[in-house]
C-alpha cells in the first residue's frame, strides 16, 4: 500500500464511529421453559387488605375498581385475553435475572401495572427461580417480599401507616437485581435509586443518582414537588419518565456495580447526550466498600432503530451483555395494513430490532463509549431441533415482545434470555392473548467469546 492509500485507510479507521453493531453472531434455541401468563400467588398474611387484590386503579382515568376481573387488559387497540383486578399479586413483568451456583435464577417483577399511578397496590417482590428445559417448565421456588419496616425510603411510602410497611409500584421502579451475599442491590427507575435489601427483603439503604457532580433525576423523582404558583418556575429534571436505571450489572470482583439507564440524559441546551449522531445512555459506576458513586462512567451508543435496553451483566473484568430494543411488538406478517389506524386483529407496529450485544468497556475508555462487539438477533435464533413451544416459523425461534428485560450467561456457551410481559397489556406472540413469561436457553459459544 502507497503512503498516500495508507493515509486514507488510516483516517478512515479513525473517522469511524465508536462503536460497531452489524456483526450478527449465530444463535440456536436449546430448550425453552415458560410460566403462564396468569400466575398470581397470594399477598403475605401480615399484608393489609388493600394488597390482597392488584390492579384496582388501572382503567385510563384511575378510577377504583374493586370487582376482580371486570377491567379488559389492552396492547393499544387489541384486547387480550387476561382481566383485572386480580385476587393476588401476579408473578410477572419479569426485569431482570441473574444465574446462581447452585443452577437457580433471580429476578424480579417490576413496579406492576406500568407506572406510578396505577400501581399503588402491586406488591414489590424477588424471585428465586429454576427451569426444567426438557419439560418447558418455571418453578417458583421463593417469592421475597419486599419492605421497609426501618422507614429507610426517604419519602412517604403507599403503606406507611401499615406495621409491615410493604413496598409497591409506586414507591419505586425496580428493574434490576444483583444477589450478593449479605442480600440483593436493585436498580431503580423513579428516582432513579440504587436500592439495598437484606436477605429478608428489608430495605437498608437507599442512594440518589449523581454524575459529575450533578443530580440525575426523572419526573417520578418523589422528592420534586411542583410549586404552589403557576407563574413560579418548575423544578428541574434530566431524564424522560421511565428512563432511570433499566440495568445493573456487577462487577466479577464484586467491588463495582454499574447502573445503567434506559434514556438519554438531557444536556444544558436540552438535547439528549449522543455519540455519532445516535442517542447515548450512561453506565454509571458505584463503589460498594465506600457506598459512593465513582464519578466514571462509559456511554452506550443505540443502533439505528434502538430506543431502549432491557438488562445488563458482566461477563468478565471488562466485558458484559445488553439487550438492545426498539418499540415495537408482534411479527410483520400480521401487520396492521395502515399502520396510523391500529385495529384489534393486527400489529400496529411489528418488532424490528431486538437483540443481546456483547460490548466492551474498561479504564481506557471512561468518559467515552463503549465498544459493541457485536450482537445476537432475538428475532431469528435458529431452532433445527424444535425446542420451542412458541412461536409460528419452522426452524426459528422468534421474541417479537415489546420488552424483553433478562439476559445472563448460563455457562460458556449458553445464556438466558427472558421477556418482561407487562401483565396484562403486552401482547407480542398474539394479537389477542397477553404474553406469557418466556425463558429460553440460548447456544451462543462464538458469541460469548467473540473479541
Amino acid at each position: 500500500m502507497n503512503k498516500l492509500l495508507a493515509s486514507v485507510a488510516l483516517a478512515a479507521l479513525f473517522a469511524a464511529p465508536a462503536f460497531a453493531d452489524d456483526q450478527v453472531f449465530p444463535a440456536k434455541l436449546a430448550g425453552q421453559a415458560i410460566l403462564p401468563a396468569n400466575t398470581v400467588v397470594a399477598a403475605p398474611a401480615d399484608a393489609a387488605d388493600f394488597l390482597k387484590t392488584s390492579g384496582k386503579f388501572t382503567t385510563p382515568d384511575r378510577k377504583r375498581t374493586e370487582k376482580l376481573g371486570t377491567v379488559d387488559g389492552k396492547d393499544g387497540a387489541r384486547i387480550t385475553d387476561v382481566k383485572l383486578p386480580f385476587a393476588g399479586q401476579p408473578v410477572q413483568g419479569f426485569s431482570g435475572i441473574k444465574t446462581m451456583p447452585d443452577g437457580t435464577f433471580w429476578t424480579l417483577s417490576d413496579n406492576g401495572f406500568g407506572s406510578k399511578a396505577n400501581s399503588s397496590d402491586a406488591m414489590l417482590f424477588l424471585h428465586q427461580l429454576s427451569f426444567d428445559w426438557a419439560a418447558n417448565k418455571v418453578t417458583v421456588l421463593n417469592n421475597l417480599f419486599l419492605s421497609d419496616p426501618n422507614k429507610i425510603a426517604p419519602f412517604p411510602i403507599v403503606m406507611e401507616g401499615s406495621n409491615t410497611r410493604y413496598l409497591t409500584g409506586s414507591d419505586f421502579d425496580i428493574e434490576s437485581v444483583q444477589p450478593v451475599a449479605d442480600g440483593f442491590w436493585v436498580g431503580e427507575e423513579f428516582g432513579p435509586y440504587l436500592l439495598k435489601f437484606d436477605t429478608k427483603g428489608q430495605l437498608t439503604d437507599v442512594f440518589s443518582t449523581t454524575l459529575d457532580g450533578k443530580p440525575v433525576l426523572s419526573p417520578d423523582n418523589p422528592l420534586i414537588q411542583l410549586p404552589g404558583n403557576p407563574t413560579a418556575k418548575n423544578p428541574v429534571f434530566n431524564l424522560k419518565r421511565s428512563g432511570g436505571f433499566e440495568g445493573l450489572a456487577l462487577s466479577k470482583d464484586g467491588g463495582k456495580l454499574y447502573a445503567l439507564l434506559e434514556g438519554g440524559i438531557y444536556k444544558d441546551d436540552g438535547q439528549m447526550e449522543s455519540v455519532d449522531g445516535h442517542t447515548a445512555i450512561r453506565v454509571i459506576e458505584f463503589d460498594v466498600a465506600s457506598k459512593a458513586w465513582t464519578g466514571r462512567s462509559w456511554l452506550y451508543p443505540f443502533a439505528d432503530k434502538g430506543v431502549s435496553i432491557g438488562d445488563f451483566n458482566m461477563l468478565d473484568a471488562s466485558t458484559a451483555l445488553v439487550i438492545e430494543r426498539d418499540n415495537g411488538a408482534g411479527s410483520k406478517d400480521k401487520a396492521c395494513a395502515d399502520p396510523k389506524q391500529p385495529k384489534p386483529d393486527c400489529f400496529d407496529a411489528p418488532a424490528e430490532l431486538k437483540r443481546v450485544y456483547k460490548i466492551e468497556f474498561n479504564d481506557a475508555n471512561v468518559g467515552k463509549s463503549v465498544r459493541k462487539i457485536g450482537y445476537i438477533d432475538l428475532l431469528n435464533i435458529q431452532d433445527p431441533d424444535n425446542k420451542k413451544k412458541a412461536g409460528s416459523k419452522d426452524g426459528v425461534y422468534n421474541m417479537p415482545f415489546v420488552t424483553i428485560e433478562n439476559v445472563d450467561r448460563v455457562d460458556a456457551t449458553h445464556l438466558v434470555i427472558g421477556n418482561d410481559n407487562n401483565l396484562p397489556f403486552s401482547a407480542g406472540r398474539a394479537v389477542d392473548k397477553a404474553d406469557n413469561n418466556e425463558f429460553s436457553l440460548i447456544e451462543a459459544g462464538e458469541f460469548l467469546n467473540a473479541k
